[in-house]
């Protein structure tokens, strides 16, 4: 989840800065940039148990190690680290302790692969002096929440009390799920909405390509991407397939009334989370907020509050695709290539379109929902989700194809090749999920704590 926002401390005056703040991140093709994130589990190596902030075996151990071996900033709250930053980059901590890194914007996969490869070579280098291990999952395997800790940042400590009112797996998500993503930038208002649609409506292609959470509090769940299924009974308020991106009239304005209308978590001022829970954001426009009365909303507050809606594609000022489960190593630069190739070529933005522009709002569900359950092997409409998968990648091989973006050094091979793990799931038909399965059933002869010898980072 987000760190406090930059931008500005000034009152908001008008409505209209709103949409400005969004139109604002507008950028020429040639300054188009990707930024990966992507979250993974901690645990005591010993013991297997999800790692404490404090101790011997513990998050601040990693974090003051990363800091002092690597030459990470620290970022501080109420005296405690929370997080690292470097070169564009920053760590961060879920609320369960799960480990973030966010990438700095990049011009290529190239470049983000070799980040998330340093960034986990570093992980693993303090994990060995710390005698923890990290692992890469949509979902905790066999924790439960009481045994998950709580991070010492107080956006945690408001919105995990706020969960059990409005749904009902959020506090799932916030401690036992990790996700991988990808930060992408649009040209243009046009050129956004184009993008919006096609990240929401294909979001489901990679819910099931990279389904990784088929194992919940020590058993089969029934799904292949618990993550997904966590997040359509978390608050019908901030998540969701958003209907209204595919509407007539789709725009930066029209995303600005979504967002003043999913309630409030919070207020930050000086360093301190304020309680807003459930207010409205256009009371804080109007000096209104109960929380803080009389004062005026600024664009910072606007920055923090648009990262407090959910949905499986979400813009800023940037766009952001939310639909994956954490996974393998191998994954985690798949992910940003099969994003990069179909919005950041023109024509395979066009074709990605092509296959979705006539889908009803009903069946852009029903391939979510198929996708959680069934990944590659969902089917909707007499569509087959392998099919689907398969004509996706096509688009997005030619996309990469298009760009051209050699290697270091002049080196032969082009972006194309981080697809190659997802282009093997559509020849087998078997995603991470389907790999965790076989092994359960199989060797592991139903022991899910085999998962952490084998999978760790």
């Amino acid at each position: 989840m987000s760190i406090p926002q930059s931008g500005g401390s000034d009152p908001i005056q008008n409505h209209s800065e709103l949409a400005q703040y969004l139109a604002d991140g507008c950028k020429p093709k040639d300054d188009w940039r990707i930024g990966t994130e992507h979250e993974k589990f901690g645990y005591c190596k010993d013991t297997q148990k999800p790692l404490p902030y404090e101790g011997v075996h513990s998050i601040k151990s990693v974090l003051e190690a990363l800091r002092d071996q690597f030459s990470w900033t620290p970022v501080m709250e109420a005296g405690n680290i929370i997080g690292l930053e470097k070169n564009g980059a920053n760590i961060s901590l879920e609320p369960g302790g799960q480990l973030e890194l966010s990438g700095a914007p990049l011009s290529s996969i190239h470049e983000t692969c070799d980040e998330v490869n340093t960034h986990l070579r570093e992980v693993q280098s303090v994990a060995d002096g710390a005698g923890v291990r990290f692992i890469g999952l949509g979902a905790a395997p066999i924790w439960t929440h009481e045994e998950m800790p709580m991070m010492p940042k107080g956006r945690y400590r408001l919105m995990t009390d706020y969960m059990d009112k409005v749904g009902t797996h959020g506090k799932q998500m916030m401690y036992r799920t990790c996700t991988v993503q990808v930060n992408l930038d649009f040209g243009s208002e046009a050129d956004m909405v184009q993008k919006f649609r096609v990240a929401l409506a294909l979001q489901p292609v990679a819910t099931a390509l990279f389904a990784n959470s088929p194992f919940f509090e020590g058993k089969v769940n029934g799904h292949k991407s618990w993550r997904s299924r966590i997040w359509r009974d978390l608050d019908s308020s901030r998540t969701g397939m958003l209907p209204f991106v595919f509407e007539d009239g789709m725009g930066f304005e029209r995303y600005v009334e979504y967002a003043l209308d999913v309630p409030m978590y919070f207020v930050y001022r000086d360093g301190t989370y304020i309680n807003a829970l459930g207010m409205s954001f256009r009371d804080f426009l109007k000096g209104e907020l109960p929380a803080l009365p009389g004062e005026v909303a600024t664009m910072s507050d606007w920055a923090d509050h648009l990262t407090t809606a959910f949905p499986e594609a979400r813009i800023k000022q940037y766009m952001e695709m939310r639909g994956a489960d954490g996974g393998p190593w191998r994954r985690l630069c798949a992910l940003p290539a099969l994003w990069t190739g179909l919005m950041y070529d023109q024509n395979a933005l066009d074709a990605a379109w092509d296959i979705c522009k006539d889908w009803s709002a009903e069946t852009r569900e029903e391939w979510r929902v198929a996708a959680s359950v069934d990944a590659l092997q969902a089917e909707v409409g007499g569509v087959k989700m392998r099919d689907l998968a398969r004509q996706v990648l096509e688009i997005s091989e030619a996309g990469l194809k298009a760009r051209a973006k050699p290697g270091a050094g002049g080196m032969v091979l082009d972006e194309r090749h981080f697809l190659n793990a997802l282009i093997d799931s559509v020849d087998t038909g078997k995603v991470p999920a389907d790999e965790l399965l076989d092994k359960y059933y199989g060797e592991w002869g139903g022991d899910l704590s085999k998962i952490y010898g084998e999978y760790n980072y």
